[in-house]
């Protein structure tokens, strides 16, 4: 039985990748900078895996930057945005974004970051975005493509469509997406920003795609890797890692889709039936297939959640990095929940081998929880 229903916080490292991670290890753990063969031999593996990489998100493989995570991506290409930028530059953001894009916002741009609404099923309100645009002359417009916390997939394709309409930059943050959803269509967006452990790869590695091969970054200075856009040793392994894990997962994509989003909504019938109050979020939505966030009628949700972990089940109050200090969440405020109602939620994000069984299970978990 599978009892981890965590996997928008970090999954399970998929046994292709456990096994390409351990043969680089074991095989290509030089230098990638070396001037020896087997250095040579590293570079080419790594030169590779970007092709490889490029072609699974529709893009140049000379826009692709490899990184220790989305934390990293988007605070390098935020920072080297701000650099370049005027100090009257604004960025237009949605509501609902991820702490690693709305922090670093909020830190190089301050009060020059504008929002874009969200309406109630979670989903960014584009209606504004052309006046916006039109009245700010944005330097960047950044929008998820799916958020982590309620699974709402977001209008990030509309989005582009304006910005390149009016010459804006547009990046997304893909985190959730990817290894979910369709990545071929990624590439077409200026930037996008990705993390390995969020689709079966390892934790310490991720990537940036930028708008084009000459721009330049400056948030890790150092070395010359990367195309002297981030400094580090190349991290081979996990890169090797990462991308065979979304090569395995991206043909296997339309079945398990498919599949689970039938246990999902399976799954809400059963919360209906066990809870008569119950609200869940994003609903009306198009969402994440593995993927319900919701409201439970009574009991602090972190009572729900150690019941539920004695039993067996791992879920989660939500996003762990976007908790505030008080409880809140900066997701569910923007959808309009109270204090108190972010105090009874409960995410639960299901993977692609997820039976039925195991969803049946944790509903009669649920309905076995004492509070």
């Amino acid at each position: 039985m599978n009892s981890y229903f965590d996997h928008n916080a970090t999954t399970p490292l998929l046994p292709v990748a456990r096994e390409a991670l351990l043969k680089a290890c074991d095989q290509h753990w030089h230098n990638a900078s070396g001037l020896y063969r087997e250095g040579a031999m590293v570079r080419r593996r790594l030169d590779e895996a970007r092709e490889r990489l490029g072609e699974l998100l529709g893009c140049e493989t000379e826009r692709i930057v490899f990184t220790s995570s989305a934390t990293e991506s988007n605070n390098s290409l935020f920072y080297s945005l701000a650099r370049r930028v005027g100090d009257d530059a604004y960025v237009l953001s949605s509501e609902i974004e991820h702490p690693c894009v709305r922090e670093p916002l909020r830190h190089w741009f301050g009060k020059r970051v504008a929002y874009l609404p969200t309406n109630k099923s979670g989903v960014c309100d584009l209606s504004m975005l052309p006046e916006m645009v039109d009245a700010r002359s944005p330097a960047l417009i950044t929008i998820m493509a799916a958020n982590n916390e309620c699974g709402t997939l977001q209008p990030w394709r509309e989005a582009l469509a304006v910005c390149r309409l009016r010459g804006v930059p547009f990046h997304t943050d893909a985190a959730q997406w990817i290894g979910k959803l369709p990545t071929h269509e990624l590439g077409a967006c200026d930037y996008v920003t990705g993390s390995g452990h969020k689709f079966g790869g390892p934790k310490g590695v991720g990537f940036l795609i930028m708008r084009d091969e000459k721009e330049a970054l400056y948030f890790l200075q150092g070395g010359p890797q990367e195309e002297g856009r981030r400094a580090g040793t190349e991290n081979y392994p996990a890169v090797e890692a990462m991308v065979t894990a979304l090569e395995w997962l991206t043909p296997r994509l339309p079945e398990v889709a498919a599949m689970q989003k039938t246990n999902c909504l399976r799954f809400i019938e059963a919360l209906r039936k066990l809870f008569s109050q119950v609200r869940i979020i994003g609903e009306g939505a198009e969402c994440l297939w593995n993927t319900v966030m919701f409201v439970v009628p009574h009991g602090d949700n972190r009572k729900w959640l150690a019941r539920l972990s004695q039993a067996g089940f791992a879920v989660s109050t939500g996003s762990a990095c976007s908790v505030l200090k008080d409880g809140s969440s900066v997701v569910l405020g923007a959808l309009g929940a109270s204090v108190e109602e972010m105090q009874r939620v409960i995410r639960v994000s299901g993977g692609w081998e997820t039976t039925a069984a195991d969803w049946e299970a944790l509903a009669e978990a649920l309905a076995n929880v004492k509070i």
